[in-house]
């Protein structure tokens, strides 16, 4: 059976101390109020081994936000996916739009990435999703099924049972607006028959895909009640404890 997921993406936010302060809150509201749902934080780099030890780890999954295309080596300033295991990390975000716009990130390169990051142990929350002008030209279809064909569709079956899926709507990404939840269910479906298509219904029914795109605990509850969406990767939102808890609570 697939998970539903709630995971935090901080970006480049919180100072260390800020950091820790929050995971701890997270962690203790989930204490007092066992989540429906596997809750992660995507820390940046310099969190990570402290995050690891603030929170109880039996409810919360701790995540980098990037990892390095390379294994090891004359790379200043990245951050390998063995340094990220070492730390007691779980997860690791890969493809997010920012990367991807920002960094010039491409699905070779993301490729790369996710071998590294499912041969060290990590789980992969793979960011795809179109942005505003392929969604008026209605392509969203195609960008999101070329962006998993060439990135991901040379792992087995295995391999690919290990990947978490978070669609992002570019154009919902800290706009302010949402997809809608006939929107979410629509492409998340989509996402899925994609899925299905190369591995088989049994591997696309067990792969939690989770609507990143503003999405808030004024409308999580209706985005998640979507037969297709298996939760969210939260921005903004999950830099306030209570926010972020009020999204968990969703399910």
């Amino acid at each position: 059976m697939r998970q539903n997921i709630v995971a935090g993406n901080w970006k480049m936010n919180n100072t260390l101390e800020e950091g820790i302060k929050l995971a701890k809150e997270v962690s203790a509201l989930l204490e007092a109020n066992k989540p429906n749902c596997k809750v992660v934080l995507g820390t940046p780099f310099i969190h990570l081994a402290e995050a690891v030890k603030a929170v109880n780890t039996d409810l919360v999954g701790i995540s980098a936000q990037d990892c390095a295309d390379k294994e090891s080596g004359a790379y200043t300033g990245e951050t390998s996916a063995a340094m990220i295991k070492s730390t007691g990390a779980e997860y690791v975000i890969l493809g997010h739009s920012e990367r991807r716009t920002y960094y010039g990130e491409t699905n070779a390169i993301l490729k790369d990435k996710t071998d590294l990051a499912l041969a060290n142990g990590l789980t992969p929350i793979f960011c795809i999703g179109e942005v505003l002008e392929e969604r008026e030209a209605n392509k969203q279809n195609e960008v999101c099924k070329t962006q998993i064909e060439e990135a991901l569709f040379h792992l087995s079956a295995d391999e690919f049972s290990k990947i978490v899926i978070a669609y992002e709507p570019v154009w919902a990404i800290g706009t302010g607006k949402v997809a809608t939840p006939e929107q979410a269910q629509e492409i998340h479906a989509y996402i899925r028959s994609v899925i299905a298509d190369k591995y088989g219904a049994e591997v696309a029914d067990n792969t939690s895909i989770l609507y990143g795109g503003s999405c808030k605990p004024s409308n999580a509850k209706e985005l998640f009640a979507n037969p297709d969406v298996d939760g969210g990767l939260i921005g903004g939102a999950s830099l306030n404890a209570e926010d972020f808890n009020g999204i968990i609570s969703a399910f």
